[in-house]
C-alpha cells in the first residue's frame, strides 16, 4: 500500500471516533469541546482564541440536525457541494441569520447559485470562476468574501493554485469589484503524521506574509483558512484564523473527508 494511501486510511480511521450529535444539548457539548481544544491550541501558540473563527461544516448532515446545531449556536455553516448547500438554504430560509460558506471547488455553471445565497467562498483558484462570480454578483447587487485556495501539498488530487502562482493571480483580482478578497485557504495532507501535515500550514502562512507586502490596494490578507477535524489544533499553532470543523461537531460521516478530494480531479465539489 502506497504511503499516501496508508496516511489517508489512518486519518479516516481516526475520524470514526467522533460521536454523532443529534440533540441541541449534544451539539452544545461538542461545540464546547471544540472551543476548549481551540483555546488550548491558542494557549500553546501564545494566541488569543478570539483570533480563530470556528466554521462548522455540515456536509451530508440532515436539515433536522442542522436546526438543532443552529439552536446550539452554529449560525454560519460550511458546505462543499453547491446543490446541497442551496437546497438547505432554501429549506431553512426561515432562519434569516443562518449563513452559508462554500468551501469546495466551484464550476462556473454553479457560480450563479453561489452568487445568490452564499456569504463566503473559500476556494477561488481561477480567473474563469472569478469572472463568473463577479458577473452574477454585479447583476444581483451583492458582494462576496472570498479566499484564494492554494495547493500547499502539491498533490494532484487537490484543487488550488500552486504557491508560486498565487502572487500573480492575486494582482489580477481588483478587476472583480464584487469579490472581497480576505486571504488564503488550503487543505493539508490527510495524515496522522504531524511532520507531514505541518509544512502545508507553514507554507500557507509564509505565503500570506509575503503577499501582505505585495497585494494590491483593496486586497486584504488577514485570513488563513486551514485545519479540519483531524488537524485544526496543528493549524492554529501555525497561524490559522479559520478552522473548518465538521466531524468533531456533527459526528463521523460515512463518507470520509478525503473522499471529497479524490485521487483525480473528478466532478466539481466532490
Amino acid at each position: 500500500m502506497r504511503a499516501g494511501v496508508m496516511d489517508r486510511v489512518a486519518y479516516n480511521e481516526r475520524m470514526t471516533k467522533y460521536i454523532t450529535a443529534n440533540t441541541v444539548e449534544e451539539f452544545r457539548q461538542h461545540l464546547a469541546d471544540v472551543h476548549a481544544r481551540i483555546g488550548a491550541a491558542c494557549a500553546k501558540a501564545g494566541r488569543d482564541p478570539a483570533t480563530v473563527r470556528l466554521l462548522p461544516v455540515s456536509k451530508t448532515v440532515s436539515e433536522a440536525r442542522i436546526r438543532n446545531a443552529y439552536a446550539a449556536g452554529c449560525h454560519t455553516l460550511g458546505e462543499n457541494k453547491v446543490q446541497e448547500a442551496q437546497r438547505k438554504w432554501q429549506a431553512m430560509s426561515d432562519l434569516p441569520d443562518l449563513r452559508w460558506a462554500i468551501i469546495g471547488h466551484l464550476q462556473t455553471n454553479k457560480a450563479k447559485d453561489v452568487a445568490e445565497f452564499a456569504s463566503e467562498f473559500q476556494a477561488l483558484d481561477s480567473l474563469r470562476v472569478a469572472t463568473a462570480l463577479d458577473k452574477h454578483l454585479q447583476a444581483l447587487g451583492r458582494s462576496l468574501d472570498v479566499l484564494v485556495q492554494v495547493n500547499t501539498s502539491a498533490e494532484e488530487s487537490k484543487f488550488g493554485l500552486p504557491p508560486e502562482e498565487v502572487e500573480a493571480f492575486v494582482k489580477l483580482l481588483p478587476a472583480f469589484s464584487s469579490l472581497r478578497v480576505r486571504g488564503l485557504m488550503t487543505l493539508a495532507l490527510f495524515s496522522d503524521d504531524a511532520a507531514k501535515v505541518r509544512p502545508c500550514f507553514v507554507r500557507l502562512h509564509e505565503l500570506r506574509e509575503r503577499l501582505r507586502q505585495s497585494a494590491p490596494d483593496g486586497i486584504t490578507m488577514d485570513e488563513l483558512s486551514m485545519g479540519m477535524s483531524g488537524d485544526y489544533e496543528l493549524a492554529i499553532e501555525e497561524g490559522s484564523t479559520i478552522v473548518r470543523v465538521g466531524q468533531a461537531i456533527f459526528g463521523a460521516r460515512k463518507t470520509p473527508d478525503s473522499a471529497y478530494w479524490p485521487d483525480s480531479h473528478g466532478p466539481a465539489n466532490a
